[in-house]
């Protein structure tokens, strides 16, 4: 089978995060592994507690995967702290990972904050340049850039600022509601939307994680980005 590490936190209620992770890699055909960032305290309502493991372990995880079940691809959620980012940094380029999906978790959907604020600038800059694909929603794909996203011609110019500064693709998220819930995809150059039908449902705990583990599992599997 094809394989792909999730690099990210657990969620003990099972919507979002490794445990989403591990379920939509495994419906996607892959055998799916993890390496856990933290611990958290969450369920649908929110995020009230997050415990991290040191970097070192985090690297040691990294490590005990790719030694022995090389991924295919990778994807790398949720990483609270610089440290840990560096960490995840370092070991991808040591053992020249492919298929890098970053999925920038900056605020849960439930509004809950799970990016310290240093850790911004050293994901941007240790992490994007990785990256075959990055995930932002809305709101973070404005923090990012740093323009304000009011419509879908704001989400391309976003989208195209974070590509061109970091040279990765860029997978922008429309379901915080501009246009429907269409996506669109700047990659070296070039944009390409992606038009979706929003569906009424409460049950939205974990969305980013399941898009960025399902398009890491299809890259796992050969497919190009814009298929996967």
């Amino acid at each position: 089978m094809n394989t792909c590490l999730s690099i990210a936190g657990s969620d003990p209620s099972g919507g979002a995060g490794i445990q989403a992770d591990l379920k939509t890699m495994t419906v996607n055909g892959v055998y799916a592994m993890c390496a856990i960032t933290a611990l958290t305290v969450q369920n649908t309502l929110g995020v009230t507690n997050i415990l991290e493991v040191e970097p070192a372990f985090l690297g040691q995880q990294i490590d005990a995967v790719f030694q022995d079940i090389r991924p295919d691809a990778v994807k790398v959620g949720m990483v609270s702290s610089a440290g840990l980012i560096r960490v995840i940094a370092q070991k991808l380029r040591q053992h020249g990972a492919q298929n890098v999906v970053v999925d920038p978790v900056m605020v849960a959907t439930s509004g809950s904050r799970l990016l310290e604020s240093d850790a911004a600038t050293a994901l941007r800059e240790e992490l994007f340049p990785l990256a075959t694909v990055v995930t932002p929603n809305i709101p973070e794909a404005q923090a990012l850039s740093g323009w304000e996203i009011f419509a879908p011609v704001d989400m391309e110019r976003a989208a195209q600022r974070i590509g061109d500064a970091y040279g990765c693709a860029v997978l922008c998220k429309g379901g915080h509601s501009l246009n429907d819930a269409n996506d669109y995809l700047y990659r070296q150059g070039q944009g390409r939307w992606f038009p979706g039908r929003r569906i009424q449902n409460p049950n939205t705990h974990g969305t980013g994680c399941t898009l960025s583990s399902a398009i890491a599992a299809n890259l796992a599997k050969g497919q190009d980005l814009e298929t996967a």
